[in-house]
């Protein structure tokens, strides 16, 4: 199985020159004004604090897992995050608070406590990135989100220019976002995550990750072979990063599934295929569904290896665009863009962007 931290950004130089493609793991984007490295997150702070005031550009860059950034670059302060640490803050009967530096390598994090016997994010598995961003994202997948465990998230506030923890009720978690995600205002810091002590796994909840595993939805299985389970599934899926793998060059799903009240719903249904298949759905409360983007990108004619100009759809997983070695951010976009409104026109349906889009647009 390829390496998940084959990308990480500790295993990447920083080039003199500020340039930001080696580290992001679609290997794209331009020069930064300035870089800086931290690996304190009181030298973090003091860093952010001396760019100025919250209106003065600055971006954090941890794993560079989940961000497209221009051509051009980004004109102010990246701040390359290297903070590292996980303690134990709490304990009551079977719970765990543990405190997570949040430029802790995500999946480094998920391995150990997974085989220190805890469970709750073993199901997010060889997610590539930082600890620190899986808040902003609210990073979720086969049927878990961050939020869940979650109990505060410590940022500093850049407009009162205090640190401050954040209870999970004050995030604002939705499905792949909350308050952090589009705001300069907040620089996370650490991460509390509660966790259970257990052999087992938490209900299993995603139907083609029970299938896998052999049992049925909501049943547990031991925690190391659930996280197993799932780093094979991720990697079928070029969604494990290799270095040597131009279809795990990307951002992940470049588009979220979309949400779809009732009404939306029914206008969908009106326009599927000549085959009448109903498109596949699931519940996503208040009388809204959930329907997959990779199910409309392919029936809108968008296929796997479906290529622009030196980017490409994944020839694994539909979701995932890629850059081939030889694409810019500007390609990436035009490609997506082709992607969007070709659903669009078939379906009615708007995709929107999953990654953090960095001085540029789609």
């Amino acid at each position: 199985m390829p390496d998940v931290n084959a990308h990480s950004v500790d295993a990447v130089s920083v080039k003199s020159d500020n340039s930001l493609e080696p580290l992001t793991t679609l290997r794209l984007g331009g020069k930064a004004s300035t870089l800086a490295v931290v690996s304190e997150t009181r030298e973090l702070v003091d860093t952010v604090r001396g760019c100025g005031g919250s209106a003065e550009p600055v971006l954090i860059l941890a794993g560079g897992s989940n961000v497209v950034i221009g051509d051009d670059g980004f004109p102010g302060t990246v701040v390359l995050l290297r903070t590292r640490g996980v303690r134990e803050i709490a304990r009551r009967a079977d719970e765990v608070v543990l405190r997570v530096a949040a430029g802790e390598p995500w999946d480094g994090f998920v391995a150990d406590v997974v085989q220190r016997g805890l469970s709750g994010v073993e199901c997010l598995s060889g997610i590539p990135g930082s600890a620190g961003a899986t808040p902003i994202q609210n990073v979720g997948a086969y049927g878990q989100e961050v939020a869940e465990t979650i109990v505060a998230v410590h940022v500093y506030d850049r407009e009162t220019d205090r640190v401050v923890e954040m209870p999970a009720a004050e995030c604002g978690f939705a499905y792949r976002t909350s308050v952090f995600k589009h705001s300069a205002r907040w620089v996370v810091l650490e991460v509390d995550f509660q966790l259970t002590a257990a052999a087992e796994s938490v209900p299993i909840r995603y139907a083609e990750l029970a299938r896998r595993l052999g049992v049925a939805v909501g049943d547990r299985v031991p925690l190391d072979q659930a996280r197993d389970t799932v780093l094979k599934l991720r990697a079928g899926k070029g969604m494990v990063l290799d270095r040597d793998d131009p279809d795990t060059w990307s951002v992940g799903s470049f588009f979220t599934n979309p949400v779809l009240d009732a009404d939306a719903w029914d206008g969908l249904r009106g326009r599927v295929g000549a085959d009448g298949a109903e498109p596949p759905s699931w519940p996503a409360g208040d009388g809204a569904v959930k329907v997959p983007a990779a199910w409309l990108i392919e029936r809108a004619g968008f296929h796997k290896g479906y290529a622009g100009d030196g980017v490409a759809i994944s020839t694994k997983h539909t979701l995932a665009l890629t850059n081939r070695g030889t694409g810019t951010t500007g390609a990436l976009l035009a490609l997506a863009r082709e992607i969007r409104d070709g659903v669009h026109d078939r379906f009615g349906v708007l995709l929107h962007p999953e990654p953090v889009l960095v001085n540029c647009a789609l």
